[in-house]
């Protein structure tokens, strides 16, 4: 729904919020990496730059066609905005510089057309502005216009010098695709998409904290690259991206009442529900994991199934050593004392095979896989030494 159909719809400005965080990102990657970034610092979004100083950048994301002619509110509210700034260092040799952004156009012809990086600026180009200024009646104006008259003629022509307009910058929706087409070409086709997703829900999630005052630094152009590599790390021959290592399930986890095969195979061997909620937990994250992996790379089937043979082998050999001198008569506490000595052997154990991929390291994929294997209808792993025996007795009216 657009919102020319709802006059109270707030979606304008909440997508203008949203490109300010999306245009934030596509600027750091296009400034030095020195470049550090507020968002609704001082102005919309403020850069610092060792080389070029300060700058206060206004963003506008209009409807398509909309223009900016010389009494625009855009503009004069940007320059009220930025005049507050300079008044606090109106020297000549004072740093800052005003950006005023927008996805929309400068009118052909208007006074602004001379603020656009690429055309000539006559030397009364502030006096015309001013003067332009003086003719609206507008009252949202008004206080931009009493706010000029404190300048003197030198103090106005520096502070116009220091404008730009920047028109018909990218779109909101198409950012993404700007960022992947100038900064992931070294990433493999299939995987753009998804590194600049996960890149973008770090930076938003940085944004937040910041906004929220719970992040104190702004952010950094080098704090950008060093994520964006990590994350292109994930995406290696030896490695698969980690999304869920704090992931929970909508409807909460119950150890208690929890009755699945897995869950059930942990309490017959004497496991606490602290230990049960993890396995929970990491059972979860596996399932969700090898769906995103597979979302991302569909040749990945097979690999999952190689690697579920290689956990089940795996725990063939662990389950000869530990249960090797286990009684025919044992009773039932050393069972389950030998049952949690296997599963507990396999829960700590850094051991290649137990990886997916040599650079997947995250506990959850290999036992959050042990679980799914274990909760199977005819489970492939077990941990009560007797469970073959009493499968029955264990799985009844369980729940996969």
């Amino acid at each position: 729904m657009t919102s020319d159909s709802n006059p109270f719809s707030a979606a304008p400005s909440a997508l203008g919020y949203l490109y300010q965080l999306r245009y934030a990102l596509l600027c750091l990657f296009r400034q030095s990496e020195d470049t550090v970034c507020l968002i609704e610092g001082d102005d919309d979004i403020d850069f610092s730059d060792p080389e070029e100083g300060r700058i206060l950048a206004s963003l506008k994301h209009k409807a398509v066609g909309d223009t900016l002619s010389d009494l625009s509110p855009d503009f004069w509210k940007s320059v009220r905005i930025w005049l507050a700034y300079y008044l606090k260092d109106p020297r000549p040799t004072s740093p800052g510089r005003f950006y005023l952004c927008t996805t929309g156009s400068v009118s052909p012809g208007s006074l602004l057309e001379h603020f656009l990086p690429t055309k000539s600026r006559p030397a009364d180009l502030a006096a015309q502005a001013k003067a332009k200024l003086e003719t609206s009646d507008s009252k949202t104006l008004a206080k931009t216009k009493v706010e000029l008259e404190s300048l003197s003629d030198d103090q106005l022509t520096d502070f116009f010098s220091r404008i730009t307009i920047f028109d018909q910058l990218t779109r909101i929706e198409n950012i993404p695709q700007k960022i992947i087409d100038e900064k992931l070409r070294t990433v493999r086709i299939q995987f753009r998409q998804a590194v600049y997703q996960r890149l973008e829900g770090w930076w938003m999630d940085q944004s937040i904290k910041l906004l929220s005052d719970e992040r104190a630094d702004p952010m950094r152009g080098s704090e950008v690259s060093e994520m964006l590599s990590f994350i292109c790390e994930q995406f290696r021959d030896d490695n698969l991206p980690i999304d869920f290592e704090n992931a929970e399930p909508e409807e909460g986890v119950d150890p208690d009442s929890d009755d699945r095969i897995f869950v059930r195979q942990l309490r017959t061997i004497g496991v606490n529900s602290g230990r049960i909620k993890t396995a929970i937990l990491d059972y979860y994250r596996a399932c969700q994991q090898r769906s995103e992996w597979l979302r991302i790379n569909v040749d990945l089937t097979g690999e999952i199934d190689r690697y579920d043979e290689r956990l089940v082998n795996e725990w063939n050999r662990l389950k000869q050593i530990v249960w090797e001198e286990l009684a025919e008569d044992a009773a039932e506490e050393i069972l389950q004392n030998f049952g949690r000595k296997l599963f507990n052997d396999l829960s700590t154990s850094n051991h290649p095979n137990l990886r997916i991929r040599i650079g997947v390291t995250a506990t959850y994929v290999a036992m959050g896989s042990y679980h799914l294997l274990a909760n199977e209808r005819k489970p492939r792993v077990y941990w009560h030494p007797r469970f073959e025996e009493r499968a029955t007795e264990i799985l009844k009216n369980t729940a996969v």
